[in-house]
């Protein structure tokens, strides 16, 4: 059997836990930040887990994570 392809746009996105769970970036951090709230943007520094329906769909994207 063939090996499977990861999906190369995932893997420069999102990386696993030790636990299993999905670690990626926070949206809405890119321009406009002037009309973003202070609070919003302390909390979007660094990284989040994910929901569990969108860890469902990039485990996916990385079978060997």
């Amino acid at each position: 059997m063939p090996k499977m392809k990861t999906k190369s746009g995932a893997k420069k996105r999102f990386r696993l836990t030790g636990s299993g769970k999905v670690r990626g970036n926070v949206a809405y951090k890119r321009h406009q930040l002037s009309s973003k709230t202070q609070k919003m943007k302390r909390k979007a520094r660094g990284t989040m887990i994910l929901s569990d329906a969108d860890a469902r769909i990039v485990k996916q994207f990385l079978p060997y994570a």
